[in-house]
């Protein structure tokens, strides 16, 4: 599996950007930092850009979803865009019925909770994903020698939406389903892991310059219990892409105690949410993998004084990792002030890298 000449990973424009050398654990030319959810609700113009049409089908029309990935990387200098789509767009290209209910989340028209439901999943043809492809090729041509990431739910969270028929607290469905009916779930982990792995190979095949799997809800697991039933089916949506020379993310929230197993699945980074310090992270793992992580959003809304020695706190952290990109441990909250961001990446800018 190769990327084509033209791909920016191999025509020269992003392989030796900030955020790639980070990720390959190279001394960047700057200190990189993007934020998850940075292309989305916080920003005025991403409200405007929306407004009368669906989550989903703003993701499914390419100029829409390049335009609202390029915001943020205009709006604050952030070293990548964060490809905007959804974690269940794998599922309604593939012919699953769900929407995006306002308040509420990812709702399936049908749970999947037996082997006749798993049975009857169809298949994700890949000329689905064409809008996906499209919206990519947009996006690269407009970013320049800035990469974008491309991403994808991992088969875990996606599972989990599908066996609730909606967002859980405790994920109790899935959770019972890996003990109580095995076979079935391990059917349905895998053909999660193939949508999850098809969405992700379009993007970087399309010009996405590195990949980041997002589970969710792993942070509901068990050790044990992630190793047995989830880490298998997150290796197999990564095969797709493993080969592509692109570097792979792993994330997940509420994850500290399976960072281990998080990056065993395969990958070159392992991102880390706002719980635990980057250099406590960096230990678990033998300091042998790039880090990216980890400004509690929380004190986004924090006095600038207060923001700015958590900020810097974080990069020293980050520092004892063999490479370190900075970002949220976990999305940017819809009411946050844009400039704040603004000037958060102004000032991860100036720190030596």
């Amino acid at each position: 599996m190769t990327l084509s000449p033209s791909h920016p990973l191999m025509d020269g424009r992003t392989a030796e950007s900030p955020l790639i050398s980070a990720y390959r654990g190279v001394k960047p030319s700057r200190r990189p930092v993007w934020f998850m959810r940075q292309a989305g609700r916080s920003l005025p113009e991403y409200r405007k850009a929306r407004e009368g049409t669906g989550m989903l089908e703003s993701c499914l029309l390419p100029e829409l979803a390049s335009e609202i990935t390029l915001q943020p990387v205009r709006r604050h200098d952030v070293d990548a865009g964060i490809f905007f789509s959804d974690i269940v767009i794998p599922l309604k290209l593939a012919g699953v019925g769900v929407d995006i209910v306002s308040g509420v989340g990812p709702v399936l028209d049908s749970p999947v909770r037996t082997a006749a439901d798993v049975a009857a999943l169809p298949t994700l043809e890949d000329s689905a994903l064409d809008p996906i492809r499209e919206a990519v090729a947009l996006t690269v041509a407009e970013l320049g020698s800035t990469p974008l990431i491309g991403f994808a739910g991992a088969p875990f969270t996606l599972a989990a939406y599908m066996v609730e028929g909606r967002p859980s607290r405790d994920h109790m469905g899935p959770r019972s389903m890996m003990h109580a009916d095995p076979e079935t779930w391990q059917a349905l982990a895998g053909w999660a892991a193939d949508v999850s792995g098809q969405f992700l190979r379009a993007q970087i095949e399309a010009g996405a310059s590195a990949g980041q799997l997002f589970d969710s809800w792993a942070g509901s697991l068990g050790r044990a219990d992630y190793e047995r039933f989830v880490a298998p089916a997150s290796a197999r949506a990564l095969d797709g892409v493993r080969g592509l020379g692109a570097p792979l993310v792993h994330f997940g929230t509420g994850t500290s105690e399976i960072l281990q197993p998080m990056r065993d699945v395969g990958v070159d980074v392992v991102g880390v949410d706002y719980r635990l310090p980057l250099d406590e992270a960096n230990r678990r793992l033998g300091g042998g993998v790039p880090l990216q992580g980890n400004i509690d959003p929380a004190l986004l809304t924090a006095p600038w004084e207060v923001l700015e020695a958590h900020v810097r706190a974080v990069v020293e952290a980050g520092s004892a990792a063999p490479g370190h990109v900075v970002n949220l441990g976990h999305g940017v909250p819809p009411t946050t002030d844009p400039e704040v961001l603004t000037r958060v990446v102004s000032l991860i800018h100036s720190i030596e890298p």
